[in-house]
């Protein structure tokens, strides 16, 4: 397991806050909004650099990277929280910015990266489902894993593997539900793949009739036809009558 290295730095100037027009004038000069809090301080708003914002977030270690938050030339250490994407071109929009205590344990999630190839893959034909891609953890800062590695070599047919076999020492703390799957091996779906001659016979085949379910209306003009005739006879009696 890689640890998370804490040697980034994410640079804010502090911004006013409050509307959209400021929001786009953080945006127009090249930055981007941004609110910074924890650690018993205020949330304050800034701006921050986007390049350095996304070189954080495509890194090994991701948003769980611990960085020198650096404003007015005090640094605290933090973690960028959360972050918004503008939906079609992809730019990102506002992040979140988490200070930290590096004594305090942390509730973070980590994904799992599967090591290895399945025995159930390489000897019996099947194919290996990731199931799971991310475990939730509780640690101290500096003990953050980039990843947790899980090896799947054993796996076969009928066995599966669970957050209770991931590795981890006593620094972590595993908050997932420890029955949870992971990953396992599954057979291949045969798909169906129609012949020409197959296609040639449906194609062939008479259609069959259409049912027409009578509604209401028709049921009650059926029964008024059927009436019509006695009232027409009842009227031939009559005039005889006369």
């Amino acid at each position: 397991m890689a640890i998370a290295t804490d040697t980034n730095i994410l640079e804010a100037q502090p911004r006013a806050s409050g509307t959209k027009n400021e929001a786009r004038r953080v945006r127009v000069s090249g930055k981007i909004p941004a609110v910074v809090y924890g650690a018993g301080g205020e949330a304050t708003p800034v701006a921050v650099d986007p390049k350095q914002v996304l070189r954080i977030l495509h890194s090994e270690t991701g948003h769980n990277t611990i960085v020198d938050f650096a404003l007015e030339g005090r640094r605290t250490k933090a973690m960028i929280v959360d972050w918004q994407y503008e939906p079609i071109k992809g730019h990102l929009l506002h992040i979140d910015v988490k200070r930290i205590a590096m004594d305090k344990v942390l509730r973070v999630s980590v994904p799992i990266l599967l090591k290895g190839e399945a025995a159930g893959v390489k000897q019996e034909g099947g194919i290996l489902e990731h199931v799971l891609r991310e475990v939730e953890i509780e640690c101290l800062p500096a003990d953050i894993p980039s990843h947790i590695d899980a090896d799947v070599s054993e796996l076969t047919f009928g066995k599966v593997l669970r957050v209770s076999d991931l590795p981890h020492g006593a620094k972590l703390k595993f908050l997932t539900d420890a029955n949870q799957t992971v990953a396992h091996v599954t057979s291949v779906k045969e798909e169906v793949v129609a012949t020409p001659d197959a296609v040639a016979a449906e194609a062939a085949a008479p259609a069959e009739p259409e049912v027409i379910k009578k509604g209401k209306q028709e049921v009650e003009g059926e029964e008024g036809a059927a009436e019509a005739p006695a009232g027409k006879a009842e009227k031939g009696e009559k005039k005889e009558k006369k």
